[in-house]
């Protein structure tokens, strides 16, 4: 357990900095899950405009640390993929 105060107050903002962070990574997981259920459900056009949507909030993801730059290129590229599948079928 912290002793000195400085170690108190640093266990104090780290507690707020996870619980923060917990609600913005839960936050682009949600975004994620949408584009998902949007291309599961065949909508091109639905799944599309959450995928708009959905790429910015991912992009400041990164910037804040929250997922690494690979991770978010990944997804995007492959839910990108994905949409663009439901267009040609």
């Amino acid at each position: 357990m912290a002793n000195s105060p400085q170690a108190k107050k640093r266990a104090r903002q780290n507690e707020k900095n996870r619980k923060h962070n917990a609600s913005l990574r839960s936050m682009a997981r949600t975004y994620i899950k949408k584009i998902q259920s949007k291309i599961e459900a065949g909508n091109y056009e639905e799944a599309q405009a959450a995928f708009q949507q959905a790429q910015p909030i991912l992009d400041s993801m990164v910037n804040k640390g929250i997922f690494s730059k690979n991770k978010v290129a990944r997804n995007k590229s492959r839910l990108s993929a994905r949409i663009k599948s439901l267009k040609s079928a």
